[in-house]
């Protein structure tokens, strides 16, 4: 008997290697970099309920996934570029991590020269972005512009971003990266609300309605908590649609009958 226990002893470091083996190891955390422009970007809380659609983003992910939000108000592909807030982001990539890419706002914005990018030059941009994401390892993907809220007098939703939506196609069809077309599925989402009710997912205040905005606010560019969060489950469902690597690391739901944590004396198990 003595022996045989000895045995068994002797033979647990290998057994447990073995099941630690099988059971491999916990996946590395990555990062996905958000680049784009203030219908993605943080915001300061001056301008709450402001919300761009990266900050709720972080919540869909389990914790081996850190959200990197370096999406910029205002900033269209060349200024972002010109300010040199690409660079750091290709010095900073490692292998697995993601960069999610949605400009084309204000692209567009012809009345803004500061700004404005002709579709050629915006196509050359998110190429370069493309192709030096490639070069660490990283893994693109492209967004084509979310879309702005505008209805034409018969209530239909117009499509606020042809040229430019087009072009983002285009390129990740040339470069076969994975593409998540928010200006159509943002647009599908807008005609569900319709007309009137989808100015709760935009920044529509009437006077005294916060704060930070006695006046009131008539935005239909940029979205409120709700819009936000609404914006992200878009891209979301995309990217469980199509069948990313990143969907693994989803954050998993909590069980129909799970009681949520708490902190504290009162903490609760997650399960019964």
């Amino acid at each position: 008997m003595r022996i045989f226990f000895s045995c068994i002893k002797k033979a647990w470091p290998l057994s447990l290697f073995v099941l630690l083996a099988f059971a491999g190891a916990p996946p590395k955390k990555i990062k996905l970099y958000l680049i784009g422009d203030s219908t993605m970007a943080n915001k300061v809380k001056q301008t709450f309920p402001e919300t761009g659609w990266g900050m709720p983003l972080v919540t869909f992910f389990d914790s081996t996934v850190v959200v990197d939000n370096r999406a910029q108000n205002g900033r269209s592909t060349r200024t972002f570029l010109a300010e040199n807030r690409w660079q750091p982001i290709v010095d900073a990539l490692q292998e697995g991590d993601y960069v999610f890419i949605q400009f084309g706002h204000n692209d567009e914005a012809e009345n803004y020269p500061d700004r404005y990018t002709p579709p050629e030059d915006y196509r050359k941009n998110l190429i370069k972005f493309v192709t030096e994401t490639q070069r660490r390892k990283a893994s693109p993907v492209l967004l084509t512009p979310i879309t702005r809220r505008k209805f034409d007098k018969d209530g239909h939703q117009q499509e606020t971003h042809v040229a430019y939506s087009r072009v983002t196609t285009e390129v990740a069809k040339q470069y076969k990266v994975p593409l998540i077309d928010l200006d159509k599925m943002s647009r599908d989402l807008v005609q569900q609300f319709g007309a009137e009710n989808s100015k709760l997912l935009y920044l529509q205040l009437a006077p005294g309605d916060h704060p930070n905005y006695p006046y009131g606010k008539e935005d239909n560019t940029h979205f409120t908590e709700l819009g936000a969060r609404k914006m992200a489950q878009l891209a979301i469902n995309e990217i469980k649609a199509q069948h990313l690597p990143l969907a693994e690391r989803l954050a998993k739901p909590l069980p129909k009958n799970a009681v949520p944590p708490t902190k504290g004396k009162d903490a609760q198990p997650t399960t019964p």
